[in-house]
């Protein structure tokens, strides 16, 4: 492969045979090399490439400040969250992980303490992400050594979140983990309840409120044509929950200053019923 770009010692950019540009990781692969020349196949330790030039623009500028094993266990975070998830992400969070990362890193170190005020709610909320960012804290400390604390196992998994939602801020995150609980504790207030937090209906409403947080903070909705009739029937069937519904609808104009569907009061109103069956007082 040829050289087109020197980040440092460790990390090159290169076109391979069939033109594509590839990020070359490994140590000294770029020590006293040029632009133009031929990479050390024998010194690539990591290959992996982006699609946006943009993404990888910046990725470019950070790689040049830390060191190469910060990318490349992000990476394996990277790769093991689209496996355990199912999902794949923004290429922008090899960029916003990668940073995150290499500061945990220096801030550990440097031994200064770091306390993540959502610690509770990511754990909760965002289950399955936490799950991962737990192996993603293993991770780093079978290749590099440190030992994170959990409370950075939940700053990985909101970018994680971040990514799967298509925002590009942790604040995004926070924002709809604030909507969640001021949904949930409208319920709980309703129905005077504490809920099971291992009911598969439970999760499936958790669910709901991420994406339904996300659109609601985006100012985006549900597409397709409302079904009035449907509607109709839920309220004549569940007039509690669709109540509750309505309080929700009120909580989300005031606040957001947004006027939720009529589907969107269904699946809230279906959601409800769901998880209130067998706690009511």
């Amino acid at each position: 492969m040829r050289i087109t770009r020197i980040i440092n010692n460790n990390v090159v950019c290169a076109i391979n045979e069939r033109n594509q540009e590839r990020i070359l990781l490994g140590a000294g692969i770029g020590f006293q090399k040029k632009k133009g020349e031929e990479a050390d196949r024998n010194k690539i330790e990591k290959e992996f490439f982006l699609k946006s030039r943009n993404v990888a623009g910046k990725l470019y500028s950070l790689l040049a400040q830390i060191p190469m094993e910060h990318l490349s266990v992000t990476e394996n975070i990277i790769k093991h969250a689209r496996d355990a998830l199912n999902h794949d992400f923004n290429e922008n969070i090899y960029i916003v992980l990668t940073d995150h990362i290499s500061f945990a890193i220096s801030r550990y170190e440097a031994g200064l303490s770091f306390n993540n005020a959502f610690l509770w709610e990511v754990k909760r909320f965002y289950p399955e992400e936490f799950k991962v960012a737990l192996a993603g804290l293993d991770m780093i400390k079978n290749e590099l050594g440190i030992d994170l604390p959990e409370d950075e196992a939940a700053a990985i998994a909101m970018h994680i979140v971040n990514s799967e939602l298509g925002s590009e801020s942790n604040r995004d995150v926070v924002k709809v983990t604030e909507l969640i609980q001021n949904v949930l504790n409208i319920v709980r207030y309703r129905y005077k309840v504490d809920f099971d937090e291992e009911d598969f209906h439970y999760n499936r409403f958790i669910t709901h409120l991420k994406f339904f947080g996300y659109r609601i903070l985006s100012g985006s909705s549900e597409t397709g044509n409302s079904d009035t009739d449907f509607e109709e029937i839920v309220k004549i069937r569940y007039p509690e929950e669709y109540d509750c519904s309505l309080r929700i609808a009120d909580f989300i104009r005031n606040k957001y200053e947004r006027i939720l569907t009529a589907d969107e009061l269904v699946y809230l109103t279906v959601h409800i019923k769901r998880i209130t069956i067998d706690q009511k007082l």
